[in-house]
């Protein structure tokens, strides 16, 4: 009985095919594991969403203002015991000028505004100088190292005069710096307790042949004085 043995080429073919079979195999194997690292990073998503809400919590709070009356003093000068009314608003504006047309002073506060007695930010004073019984005539005089002293309640604050400038109502970048939160300093962050005391330079703008006025009858320009919280006291008990 004869064998019959494959010839060559077929052996070549059969060869060829599996070859062919082990290549398509190792693609297909090759292409399963590049693919198992794409499922982690589908599931990693998630991980980046608590750092975002994360976040939020480093944002600094909101500082309640003090929206109580207080009492002020410069003792150099002879002010004592000026009403210090607040009221949400910006400095000299309508409602700020009614309240000075009584007599006190005023010390707006919110977004265009300052903060409380003590508090870390500026408390802005503003009173008239001349009408309404002139309670801040004599603040031109007030000197670098000068004290001012703003009760509330039971507690005394005491600032240090540190500063003076003039603000002028015709330019915006003075405004901003009069009512920035580190006074003339527009923008930065403050760190510590400041007080700007205001009143008008009627005097000294009309002396100059300056006679500006704004609407509620406010010169060009006004007088700053400048200071720093330095100590913090319980008031004086009384009787």
């Amino acid at each position: 009985m004869s064998l019959h043995f494959p010839s060559r080429a077929a052996s070549a073919a059969a060869a060829g095919a599996m070859v062919v079979l082990m290549a398509a195999c190792g693609t297909n194997q090759a292409a399963a594991g590049a693919a198992a690292p794409a499922q982690p990073m589908t599931a990693a998503a998630p991980a980046s969403a608590p750092a975002a809400t994360a976040a939020r919590p480093s944002e600094p709070p909101v500082t309640a203002v003090q929206a109580e009356t207080s009492v002020l003093s410069i003792p150099s000068v002879g002010i004592t015991g000026l009403r210090v009314k607040p009221y949400e608003g910006t400095t000299d504006d309508a409602p700020g000028t009614r309240i000075q047309d009584t007599g006190v002073a005023a010390s707006p506060y919110g977004k265009r505004g300052g903060v409380g007695p003590g508090q870390v930010g500026n408390f802005l004073v503003t009173a008239h100088r001349l009408s309404a019984g002139g309670p801040l005539r004599d603040l031109p005089a007030v000197a670098k190292g000068d004290s001012v002293l703003v009760t509330v309640g039971d507690v005394v604050y005491t600032y240090e005069i540190t500063a003076s400038r003039k603000t002028s109502f015709r330019s915006e970048r003075s405004l901003s710096e009069q009512r920035a939160a580190v006074p003339g300093k527009p923008g930065v962050a403050p760190t510590q307790a400041m007080i700007t005391i205001s009143t008008c330079a009627t005097p000294e703008d009309h002396a100059e042949g300056n006679f500006w006025s704004d609407a509620q009858g406010n010169p060009e320009h006004r007088i700053d004085k400048i200071g720093v919280l330095r100590k913090t006291t319980a008031a004086p008990t009384v009787g």
